[in-house]
């Protein structure tokens, strides 16, 4: 599958999840999951039946492993599925590409003002089509920081933020709007809530790491503790730090 068709499938994927929310949104958890609502397995349910019809391996935070092929899209369908349902407006369609454990493409689309957010391996990364890029900052006390989870330190940081969707606050590292994305000390992530924004990130010129040195770039349901900062001085002081 060729890049051009790739996307037009995450695309078509991404319009078919936002349409799913009609009605879906305030239903309330679903009773399946804990954490999960009605919402996640509405949008769930097109996303995967949209993906494994082109050939697409899929790894979802809600229904697992399906379909077949040498790509695998690891998909969160709602990302920041109770701003969701209690309609605040911070949620994304995330869709990450793996192909034999290299990450080449992601697509976080922000499903409330309609922005998307693309990267592929090795071609820089765009909102909505214009090319974006991380921010400068190299001091800590310059930093705009956002967690998921709260730290239980303060390392200085100018401002800090939780805004409970992962994809999105990595998009906002590669656009410029935040400094740091990362765990706080009791949070943990999946793939699914950080690959596509990781790629998005570092295409834009930030860089990243796991507090634990493990490799973010897998396809199953494994925790991790990844940071994403703007610049490297970032990223050391943080790591340095260790988890907040």
């Amino acid at each position: 599958m060729n890049d051009d068709r790739l996307v037009a499938v995450l695309e078509e994927c991404v319009d078919a999840v936002t349409a799913s929310l009609e009605g879906q949104r305030g239903r309330g958890l679903s009773g399946q999951r804990v954490s999960q609502y009605h919402l996640d397995l509405a949008a769930d349910a097109v996303a995967v039946e949209i993906l494994v019809k082109n050939g697409l391996r899929v790894v979802s935070e809600e229904s697992g492993v399906s379909g077949s092929g040498d790509y695998t899209v690891v998909l969160d369908p709602i990302d920041g599925s109770t701003n969701c349902d209690r309609g605040i407006p911070f949620f994304a369609c995330s869709l990450a590409v793996v192909r034999e454990l290299e990450l080449v493409a992601g697509l976080v689309a922000n499903i409330p003002t309609s922005s998307r957010y693309l990267a592929l391996r090795g071609s820089g990364a765009t909102r909505d089509g214009s090319a974006i890029s991380a921010r400068s900052t190299k001091k800590i006390e310059d930093a705009v920081v956002s967690f998921s989870g709260l730290p239980d330190r303060h390392l200085g940081w100018a401002q800090m933020r939780a805004m409970g969707a992962a994809s999105l606050e990595c998009c906002l590292v590669a656009d410029g709007s935040l400094d740091i994305f990362t765990v706080a000390q009791h949070s943990t992530l999946h793939p699914w809530d950080y690959l596509a924004g990781l790629l998005i990130a570092t295409e834009s010129g930030a860089v990243a790491g796991d507090y634990r040195e493990e490799e973010l770039v897998i396809a199953q349901s494994t925790v991790r503790r990844p940071i994403i900062a703007c610049t490297q001085e970032l990223l050391d002081a943080a790591l340095f730090a260790g988890p907040l």
